[in-house]
């Protein structure tokens, strides 16, 4: 049995609410992190049922940010609505 990855893994792919929490602790840009902040509130009234409607609205907020940690959410993100995650 293999060990858990660690938590600043950058190569494995993030929930849709760990996503979400990545890019309000780490995104500089403080629209952007409102819009995952309002994300994660619209989970919680909503639930999963508004999950690709808010990681739909937060990939295209991140588009600007860069870094490894961006480049994993986009990629978490994506692969949520392409069906693969």
């Amino acid at each position: 049995m293999s060990a858990p990855p660690a938590p600043d893994d950058r190569t494995r792919t993030l929930g849709v609410v760990e996503s979400f929490v990545a890019v309000v602790k780490q995104c500089p840009s403080g629209s952007v992190r409102r819009m995952a902040e309002n994300a994660l509130a619209a989970v919680e009234r909503g639930g999963a049922a508004v999950f690709p409607e808010q990681a739909f609205l937060v990939l295209t907020a991140v588009r600007g940010w860069q870094g490894e940690r961006a480049a994993q959410v986009k990629r978490s993100l994506t692969a949520f609505l392409e069906g693969g995650a």
